[in-house]
Parts: C-alpha cells; sequence; structure tokens
C-alpha cells in the first residue's frame, strides 16, 4: 500500500502540477493520493474522474490537517518517506525501504515546514539539486517497485491504449 500526501497545494499556483503528481503517482503504482494545503474539488474530481475511466483502484481525497495524516499512518505502521533535494540519496536507502508493504510519501509544494523533516522515517533526495516533485516521485516509485510498474495493469478500465510505434490506436468501451 502506498499512499501519497501532496502537501501545500495552492489552487491558483499549483493546479496542474498537483494534477500531475496525481497522475504519475496512480500511473506508477501508488493506491492513492492526498492532498493537504488549499482544498481544491476540482482537482479531487479531475483525478478520480481519470482513475474511473483508465481503470485500477486508485483515489484522491483532501485532507487539511498534514500533520494529523501523518501520525495517523505512523500509528498504522506506515513507513513515512518525504521526498526533498535535502535529503540522503534515495540510493542508499532504497533497500531498507523496500522491506516497508505500507509507505506514506511525501512530496510538497510551497515550503514544507521544519517538522516533516521530523515525523519523517526517512528524508529522501534523488538529486540534491533543484527539480520537480513529480519527477521525485517517479524515480522514487520506480525504484521501489524495481521497473515493474512500468508493466501494470490497470482492471476495469474504459479507456486503453493499444501501443504503436507510428500513430495512435484508442480503444474505448
Amino acid at each position: 500500500m502506498i499512499t501519497v500526501l501532496r502537501m501545500g497545494h495552492r489552487q491558483k499556483r499549483d493546479e496542474r502540477l498537483s494534477t500531475h503528481v496525481g497522475l504519475a503517482a496512480r500511473a506508477l503504482g501508488a493506491d492513492e493520493i492526498i492532498y493537504s494545503g488549499e482544498e481544491d474539488r476540482g482537482l479531487i474530481e479531475s483525478v478520480n474522474a481519470v482513475a474511473q475511466r483508465w481503470g485500477g483502484k486508485f483515489s484522491a481525497r483532501y485532507d487539511g490537517n498534514w500533520k494529523g495524516i501523518i501520525k495517523k499512518y505512523k500509528k498504522k505502521k506506515f513507513c513515512i518517506v518525504h521526498l526533498t533535494m535535502y535529503g540522503i540519496s534515495l540510493k542508499k536507502k532504497i533497500g531498507k525501504i523496500k522491506k516497508n508493504k505500507k509507505i506514506l510519501v511525501i512530496v510538497g509544494s510551497e515550503k514544507v515546514p521544519p517538522e516533516v523533516y521530523q515525523l519523517a522515517d526517512f528524508n529522501l533526495a534523488v538529486t540534491n539539486q533543484p527539480h520537480s516533485e513529480v519527477a521525485a516521485l517517479a524515480i522514487f516509485l520506480h525504484e521501489y517497485f524495481k521497473g515493474k510498474e512500468l508493466d501494470k495493469k490497470f482492471p476495469k478500465a474504459k479507456i486503453r491504449i493499444v501501443p504503436q510505434g507510428r500513430g495512435k490506436k484508442v480503444l474505448e468501451k
């Protein structure tokens, strides 16, 4: 079970990027995303609509209490992983993290409060250079699943792409 916590969503500034965090989380193997920050029902509906059309068991929801979410998941024995460019190299810790079947992955938006660094079991960096939280999440999930997420099947899909060398082929139910 992998849950992604998108902290600090700001409607006007982060709408597109927060949507992409949700889409990448779903496509690359996470089970759910929780948005924190400003409530944005359109964002939640949009990500859930994609999951409904494209299949799989993925959901998006809002909870404004990021600290409560982290503490709740800690009590449920989730490994808390905070993705930050200030963290320790993902390569050095991914083996330890893979031993956990329940993970809460935290990605920020605006400046992340120092308390997040204290609550996390791991503060990880995919690189110590400025980068996108979508890229960090994608690389984390890729490393966690050892590339197997690239062949993931999405049951009950209403839309499916048939891979082509050229052109597009989309099947709709």
